[in-house]
């Protein structure tokens, strides 16, 4: 495929890739967004309100 590029080790096995992000920075953005969601899925939760509740504390939220 253009634009996507393996790097291989001495053993010939992929190590890496290159990709050209002019072409697929898509394609970047997307499998990126799914590694962090996939990192943080085990992360404690906050509710919405919990959050705006100490933005507000912070003085950072009116109302």
């Amino acid at each position: 495929m253009k634009g996507i590029d393996f790097v291989t080790n001495k053993s010939g096995n992929k190590t890496a890739v290159l990709i050209d992000l002019k072409r697929h920075g898509q394609l970047w953005e997307d499998f990126y967004d799914s590694v962090v969601a996939k990192k943080r899925a085990r992360e404690p939760r906050e509710s919405l309100d919990a959050v705006k509740d100490r933005l507000r504390r912070l003085g950072k939220l009116r109302g």
